[in-house]
């Protein structure tokens, strides 16, 4: 092979190496600004193939670059950056939830609330919000408490809360957040 061959080649492969990493910082660069994002919410915002996605995304997590959370059932992989710790993914996964962000600040604004105050509030069928309470009870995000006669929810520690809402509130785009964070903000 003469030498403007091997300079063609090596200039192709060093083409090819900055187009991969383009194509990975972009990826990474959605991760940051939506943590916990699915894997088809990447397919749909980076416009590339199952398989190019599936090959960045394993680099960057051979790397060290991202965290890839794989919930209970398999079906579900969630992608954080490595900075954000592990108590902090759990809440946002759920918050992710259009539905889970409807039932906290309507627990969070009315203290203790009942169950069919939740369904009333949210507007959707009571097994679509008993599953999301149950999420939420199991990620500790909720908490049940029995009242005289019947059970009431409320937030377990608002603090927490509070904090991620404030700290991530850019990721969750919706209006209800931003009216949300800038109320903790005035107080």
């Amino acid at each position: 092979m003469n030498t403007s061959s091997k300079d063609r080649l090596l200039s192709h492969k060093q083409d090819l190496v900055a187009s991969s990493d383009d194509v990975r910082g972009e990826i990474y660069d959605f991760i940051i600004k939506n943590p916990g994002i699915r894997y088809r919410e990447l397919i749909r915002l980076a416009g590339i193939s199952n398989g190019v996605l599936t090959y960045h995304l394993g680099m960057l997590e051979k790397f060290g670059e991202i965290r890839v959370e794989r919930m209970s059932n398999k079906r579900v992989t969630r992608y954080f950056t490595v900075n954000i710790p592990k108590e902090d993914s759990d809440i946002i996964s759920c918050f992710r939830s259009k539905v889970i962000r409807s039932i906290v600040f309507f627990v969070i604004n009315n203290e203790l609330c009942t169950f069919n105050e939740i369904v009333d509030h949210v507007g959707k069928a009571p097994s679509t919000i008993s599953w999301h309470v149950k999420k939420l009870r199991k990620a500790g995000i909720l908490r049940m408490i029995h009242g005289n006669d019947r059970l009431l929810y409320s937030i377990t520690d608002k603090a927490i809360i509070n904090r991620i809402l404030l700290e991530y509130q850019e990721t969750f785009t919706d209006r209800v957040i931003d009216n949300y964070a800038e109320m903790i903000e005035k107080l």
